[in-house]
């Protein structure tokens, strides 16, 4: 209340119910305050714990918690803390990070048996457990860190079960015991890689072992029977969707809850029986305007890129005798860190299909899409594939009657709004307009400045502009270094003052730039949001106006 902005990231009840730990975050710049509220009095504990990641978790003691405190200059999370609710005792410094190339993260087993602190770099990662009823104990690491291993784990039964690259590119599933945790040699392999199959994660039950996966760029469940090895897949009838775990605390059960959503489905929640395959809907969310998902349609399409790659697209539109090539065409891209834009419901987005346009997912390498190659040939030197895939996606749909070439446009933020600067240098009259959010647009210089939160991090994702091969290639596609004397689309471009992620100075002076090069009349605007960071602005009609302005720049495009 009487915030310009405020979003908590986390909340945490303790293990007795009694007390909620929830962060907040007031200016939009990630630096989380934890407060601890009485469930029964509905009171505020006197703690107050400052600059934080804002995730908690708490011990079985019910007053033990475990918090991450950011670094001052480059605002990474590097230390955690072991704090005793309503003492006066000091917080005690339970770990330090070294190296500021890993990200901390904190947890804890379904089980509730054991906390955990995750570091994890671009390549890397290392899990360290301490069990949750010794919580002055000491963390120790379940296995060391190694170059290009990354692994997370899941306890059942005092048994580990293991996701590992580990001779797997796109994971498997083995387990161990503690004793032998630190060597690899002994872990027992439970599910075997498949080269064709990425394995996100996995939720572990006395009698299945539920698998989120990624196959032919759809992610959905797979459920395994611990006694015979049996398999089978929780079926769609849409041709693109996107189905992920749900929130399962209880492994003695043989019913899963998970969440599903398509680009026509709002967001659902089911109670799947994994033994009679029967399910039930517990939840959908509802709209407020009149929706018929039978009104619109989506599908998934292959679209062949310069190099022979096909590209997965997922794209949606409603139904109308409008012909598809007489309609504006919308292409969404972000393609970094491995991250995958999958297909799902957006409420606002009705606002542009109702108008008639079509909406692409362009699902380029960058992402894991297709496993985790398809990662690895969108990055470092590689990373001109996520551009190159981007407009070969957006001819390629134009060549099969997607859309009017001459109402084309492009959105995409963060990572995205590098993509988005990249095409208005290269193909940028393609596009009738770019919405470019949160740019990242000036490669080099971010990535020299080691304070910033990010840079030194992301390394192994762009490379090391200090190596001259990186800095060469890096300066080869860097919006800001590439802006030349030539025509450029339209061009609505966002930012907010207290984003730490991708400084607002960035897009304002690739915006200065493109001003003074540019040999157009198209527009070119920028919104600073003054109250918000990377996530834009929190308030809920805030977000509505946002949207509306960005989508309002694309109406107005089409009638001009």
């Amino acid at each position: 209340e009487n915030q310009a902005y405020y979003y908590s990231n986390y909340q945490e009840i303790s293990p007795n119910h009694q007390i909620l730990a929830f962060s907040e975050d007031t200016s939009g710049d990630l630096q989380y305050t934890l407060y601890f509220k009485d469930l029964n009095t509905g009171t505020l504990y006197k703690d107050k714990i400052e600059n934080t990641s804002g995730e908690v978790v708490w011990a079985l003691d019910n007053k033990t918690i475990f918090y991450i405190k950011k670094h001052p200059v480059t605002l990474l999370g590097y230390q955690v803390y072991r704090h005793k609710l309503g003492s006066n005792e000091e917080d005690v410094l339970v770990y330090e990070e070294k190296d500021n190339s890993f990200y901390l993260g904190i947890g804890n087993s379904t089980s509730r048996n054991y906390l955990y602190i995750m570091a994890g770099s671009t390549t890397s990662s290392e899990v360290l457990y301490l069990h949750a009823n010794k919580p002055n104990g000491e963390f120790k690491s379940f296995h060391p860190r190694e170059s290009n291993h990354e692994y997370s784990v899941e306890e059942f039964n005092n048994e580990f079960y293991i996701l590992t690259n580990w001779q797997a590119q796109n994971f498997r599933v083995m387990k161990t015991s503690l004793e032998h945790s630190n060597n690899k040699q002994k872990w027992q392999e439970v599910i075997a890689h498949d080269k064709e199959t990425l394995i996100y994660d996995l939720n572990v039950f006395s009698n299945y072992i539920v698998l989120e996966q990624r196959n032919d760029g759809i992610l959905h469940l797979k459920v395994i029977n611990r006694s015979d090895g049996s398999s089978k897949l929780i079926q769609s009838k849409e041709q693109t969707y996107t189905m992920w775990l749900d929130y399962n605390p209880q492994q003695n059960t043989d019913v899963l809850r998970y969440s599903y959503a398509s680009m026509t489905i709002p967001f659902t929640v089911y109670e799947y029986d994994m033994q009679t395959e029967k399910q039930k809907i517990l939840k959908r969310d509802e709209i407020a305007t009149e929706y018929n998902p039978d009104d619109f349609h989506s599908e998934k399409l292959l679209v062949k890129a310069r190099d022979g790659e096909m590209v997965p697209v997922s794209l949606v539109y409603k139904k109308s005798a409008i012909p598809l090539g007489l309609r504006p065409l919308l292409v969404y891209g972000y393609g970094s860190y491995g991250s995958s834009v999958d297909p799902t419901f957006s409420y606002s987005r009705i606002s542009l299909l109702n108008r008639g346009f079509i909406y692409a997912i362009a699902h380029v390498r960058g992402s894991q899409a297709k496993g985790r190659q398809w990662y690895e040939d969108g990055k470092l030197l590689k990373k001109k594939n996520t551009f190159t895939d981007f407009v070969d996606v957006t001819k390629g749909l134009l060549e099969k009657d997607y859309g009017d070439k001459n109402n084309v446009f492009a959105v995409g933020g963060s990572a995205g709004g590098l993509l988005m600067g990249v095409i208005a240098n290269t193909d940028g009259m393609l596009y009738k307009g770019i919405i470019a959010q949160v740019p990242f647009v000036d490669v080099i210089t971010t990535m020299l400045d080691e304070d910033i939160p990010l840079t030194t991090g992301e390394f192994d994702e762009w490379g090391n502009p200090k190596v001259k091969e990186f800095y060469d290639y890096m300066m080869s596609y860097s919006p800001y270094d590439n802006v030349k004397k030539q025509n450029y689309p339209n061009m609505l471009v966002t930012t907010g003052l207290n984003d730490t992620q991708v400084q607002y100075w960035e897009p304002a002076k690739w915006v200065a730039k493109l001003r003074e090069m540019k040999t157009d009349n198209n527009l070119l605007l920028l919104r600073t949001n003054m109250d918000a960071g990377h996530g834009g602005t929190s308030g809920r009609y805030q977000q509505y106006k946002e949207v509306a302005e960005e989508y309002g720049f694309l109406i107005k495009l089409i009638s001009d």
